[in-house]
C-alpha cells in the first residue's frame, strides 16, 4: 500500500512538472512573439523616413556665406541658419539648422563645397526631415557652364548601385535656392543637389553597426565586395578604398561585414573639371585619365564573379532605365548622352568573355 502511494506521488510530482515547463514554454513563446513582434514594428519605422520615401524633387531654401562655411567650420563647428522647404501642400516651412562644410578635396577645390546638416531632434519632430538629425547634401562644384550636369550624373551613381545593392545610402534630389551674402554682396543661385542619409541611420534601417577599423578584403562579405568592385569599375571609380574606409563605410549586418560605397565625383562616369587619377595609399595606378576602367577588387572564387556578372547582365535594362529617367535634369543633352554610353561601355565588357577574363579576372588583386 505505501508502495502504490509513493509510486502515484512520484507520477504526480512528474505530471506537475509537465504541466509547469509546458506553462513555461508557453510563456517564453509568447514573449518571444512579442519580441519579434516588436521587432518588425522597429524594422519598419527604422527603414523608411519620411524624407526617403519620395522620389520627388524637395525644394529648399537657404541662405549662407561659403566663405565662412569653409574658413569657419569643422568636425565639432557648426554655423546656424535657417532652413525653409516646400510642403507637400505647396506651403514653405522653416525649421532651424546648423550647417558644416564637409569632404577634404571639395572643400577645398569648389565654389560650392558639400554640406553636413544637423537638426535637432525636437525641431525636425512633425517635419519632412523627422528621424534625421543629420544629413550630407551634395552640391554642384563648380560655378560654370552647365553648373549642374556633373552633380546629376553623381546622383544617378548612387541610383544605379541601389539596383545591384538592398545595402545602400538612401538619396533624395534637391533644388536649392541659395542666397549668399559675402560682405556688401549678395548673390543668388539655383542649384540642383542632393541628401544622403547618414551612416547611423542606415545602420538603423539594418539593425547593424558601423565599423570604423582597417578590416581586410578577405574578412568581407564575398558577395557584396564584389558587387561593390564591379560597380566601382562600371563607374570607373578608383578613388576608393574599404580596407581604410575612403569612400566606403563598413557595417556589421546579420554577422557579415558590408561594405558601402559614396562620395563618387571622380569617377569617370561623373567625370568633372577638376578629377585627377587618384593615389590610393601611396599607390599610382597604371591609368592617365579617370575615364579609363582599372577593376581594384580583390581574387575570389571564380564562381562568385560569375554570379555577380549574371547579376549585372540581367540588370543591363534597369540600369539604362535608370540613367534615362534623369535626362530630363541635364542641362546639356550631350552630358546626358555620354554617361549613358558610359554604362553602355561597360556592358561591353560583360557581355564579352575575352574582355572580361582581361579586365576584371586577370587584374583582380591579390594585396
Amino acid at each position: 500500500m505505501v508502495c502504490k502511494m509513493l509510486y502515484l506521488l512520484s507520477k504526480y510530482i512528474v505530471m506537475k512538472r509537465q504541466i509547469f515547463f509546458l506553462f513555461l514554454l508557453s510563456y517564453l513563446f509568447l514573449v518571444d512573439n512579442s519580441n519579434a513582434q516588436e521587432i518588425n514594428n522597429s524594422d519598419k519605422s527604422d527603414r523608411e523616413t519620411e524624407l526617403f520615401k519620395s522620389e520627388q524633387i524637395l525644394y529648399i531654401k537657404l541662405s549662407y556665406s561659403n566663405k565662412e562655411l569653409k574658413k569657419d567650420t569643422n568636425d565639432s563647428t557648426y554655423l546656424k541658419t535657417d532652413l525653409s522647404y516646400k510642403s507637400e501642400d505647396g506651403t514653405w516651412k522653416t525649421i532651424a539648422v546648423e550647417i558644416r562644410a564637409r569632404g577634404n578635396y571639395r572643400r577645398a577645390k569648389c565654389d560650392f563645397p558639400p554640406v553636413k546638416l544637423k537638426i535637432k531632434k525636437s525641431v525636425a519632430k512633425g517635419t519632412v526631415f523627422e528621424g534625421n538629425k543629420k544629413l550630407k547634401m551634395v552640391l554642384p562644384c563648380l560655378e560654370v557652364k552647365n553648373i549642374n550636369d556633373d552633380l546629376v550624373k553623381e546622383f544617378i551613381a548612387y541610383k544605379l548601385y541601389e539596383v545591384i545593392s538592398p545595402y545602400h545610402f538612401k538619396t533624395r534630389m534637391i533644388s536649392l535656392d541659395l542666397t549668399e551674402v559675402t560682405g556688401k554682396k549678395t548673390m543668388r543661385y539655383v542649384l540642383s543637389g542632393f541628401l544622403i542619409e547618414s551612416d547611423k541611420n542606415l545602420a538603423k534601417r539594418f539593425h547593424g553597426k558601423e565599423l570604423e577599423r582597417f578590416t581586410h578584403q578577405v574578412h568581407l562579405d564575398t558577395i557584396t565586395s564584389v558587387q561593390n568592385a564591379f560597380f566601382q569599375f562600371m563607374i570607373a571609380n578608383t578613388d576608393y578604398s574599404t580596407a581604410y574606409q575612403h569612400n566606403e563605410k563598413l557595417f556589421l549586418i546579420n554577422g557579415k561585414i558590408i561594405p558601402v560605397p559614396y562620395d563618387f565625383d571622380m569617377c569617370g562616369f561623373v567625370d568633372p573639371r577638376y578629377a585627377v587619377v587618384s593615389e590610393v595609399q601611396n599607390e599610382k595606378l597604371p591609368i592617365a585619365d579617370v575615364t579609363e576602367r582599372l577593376y581594384r577588387g580583390f581574387k575570389r572564387e571564380p564562381e562568385v564573379f560569375q554570379q555577380v556578372r549574371k547579376q549585372y547582365l540581367d540588370n543591363e535594362s534597369k540600369m539604362l532605365e535608370v540613367v534615362d529617367s534623369y535626362e530630363t535634369l541635364f542641362s546639356d543633352p550631350k552630358e546626358f548622352a555620354k554617361a549613358r554610353d558610359f554604362i553602355l561601355g561597360f556592358y561591353e565588357v560583360m557581355t564579352n568573355d575575352k574582355k572580361f577574363n582581361r579586365e576584371i579576372v586577370d587584374r583582380a588583386r591579390t594585396k
